[in-house]
């Protein structure tokens, strides 16, 4: 059975017990940007349920101005406030350079892409530095409450970048 019907089966069985109706602004005023890591359950993680929060993931969990856009939005039309970064130990934005990846993509289709890949070495650092970009962004209304956090893979502990 390929993925997809596996997956309309599973939607089949949560329909059953879906509560619908909830209210659009996450209840806790609380965007949270991630890593697109399959390992990570940011609402166990957190202690989080549905309607909660915003959640935003993208490959290294990186502030892009694609995640700048969504966090914009996220504030000035639906009410979030408080804005929480996770990065995560064993990242697959480690395991490479950017340059490494235009090249190979140059190689592979002769083409260079127009976005960065956004890759990094060091963990706090670029937390720190995504943490600079929002509080820097005069497009979003609140950004005294922006923090950063490493996820732990190995024991499923946060710790806090300042």
């Amino acid at each position: 059975m390929p993925i997809a019907d596996e997956l309309l089966a599973n939607n089949a069985e949560y329909a059953t017990t879906y509560i619908a109706d909830r209210p659009l602004p996450p209840r806790r005023q609380l965007a949270v940007v991630g890593c697109m890591d399959s390992r990570l359950d940011m609402f166990a993680m957190l202690g989080l349920e549905v309607g909660d929060a915003h959640i935003m993931r993208n490959a290294g969990g990186v502030i892009t101005d694609d995640m700048v856009r969504s966090l914009v939005i996220s504030q000035r039309k639906l009410g979030t406030r408080e804005i929480i970064l996770i990065h995560h130990t064993d990242c697959g934005a480690l395991t490479f350079t950017d340059d490494e990846l235009r090249n190979q993509l140059l190689d592979e289709t002769g083409l260079k892409p127009t976005w960065s890949p956004e890759s990094f070495r060091d963990l706090d650092a670029d937390l720190r530095q995504s943490m600079e970009r929002l509080r820097r962004n005069p497009f979003l209304l609140d950004t005294s409450q922006v923090r950063g956090f490493v996820f732990d893979v190995h024991t499923g502990v946060l710790r806090e970048v300042v």
